[in-house]
């Protein structure tokens, strides 16, 4: 029904910066509530940043002036860009979607994940 898939996760240094990318099928993106997890190996997946079909941005407070989620409607897309990288930012990062009418704080539609790996 709806695909995600992530692109842009590497290895980067400590204070370096990488912009995940979430290409997403379908022709109802521009509806869809989009965010970024990640999971680190042991730990749970953790919600880091959203963005509603109108814009607004929310962000788990460890990444508050260092992430920004953002969406390309016309491209079917969403990036984050993460700047100041530091080790504790090293997980798999998935982009997930949420169709209207928004009712579950579940998320419907997940991508496969990206690899990030930040070296000190």
């Amino acid at each position: 029904q709806v695909q995600l898939v992530e692109s842009g996760g590497g290895l980067v240094q400590a204070g370096g910066s990488l912009r995940l990318s979430c290409a997403a099928s379908g022709r109802t993106f521009s509806t869809y509530l989009m965010g970024w997890f990640r999971q680190a190996p042991g730990k749970e997946r953790e919600l880091v940043a959203t963005i509603t079909s109108g814009g607004s941005t929310s962000y788990v407070d460890s990444v508050k002036g260092r992430f920004t989620i953002s969406r390309d409607n016309a491209k079917n897309q969403v990036y984050l860009q993460m700047n100041s990288l530091k080790p504790e930012d090293t997980a798999v990062y998935s982009c997930a979607a949420k169709s209207p009418p928004y009712r579950s704080s579940r998320y419907d539609y997940w991508g496969q994940g990206t690899q990030v790996t930040i070296s000190s």
